[in-house]
């Protein structure tokens, strides 16, 4: 299965990577982006194992839950948008270009 990033995606990987840039610790924004995508993978072989996204009714908008992250992504037929990246803390919105 095509695994794909929004530019939203691809914008919250980065600004999570400089948010650990700014803390200090830059060692932990090259093992953050790769564990994300270690996790992201896994959705190829497995695009189930995500559950749907509480704030949504749509069982095709799905999450894998990446402490502190939410991996959120649209399931179609052939394949996977990953659309946020987002801290699990904050409230959970689409930019309207998104998909």
């Amino acid at each position: 299965m095509n695994i794909s990033f929004s530019k939203s995606a691809v914008e919250d990987l980065e600004s999570n990577k400089n948010y650990y840039l700014d803390q200090g610790v830059p060692h932990i924004r090259e093992g953050f982006v790769i564990a994300i995508v270690e996790h992201i993978e896994t959705l190829a072989q497995h695009p189930e194992i995500g559950r749907a996204v509480p704030e949504f009714n749509d069982e095709h908008i799905r999450e894998l839950i990446h402490p502190p992250y939410r991996i959120v992504y649209l399931r179609e037929t052939i394949s996977i948008k990953i659309v946020r990246v987002w801290r699990s803390e904050r409230l959970l919105s689409f930019p309207s270009n998104s998909a």
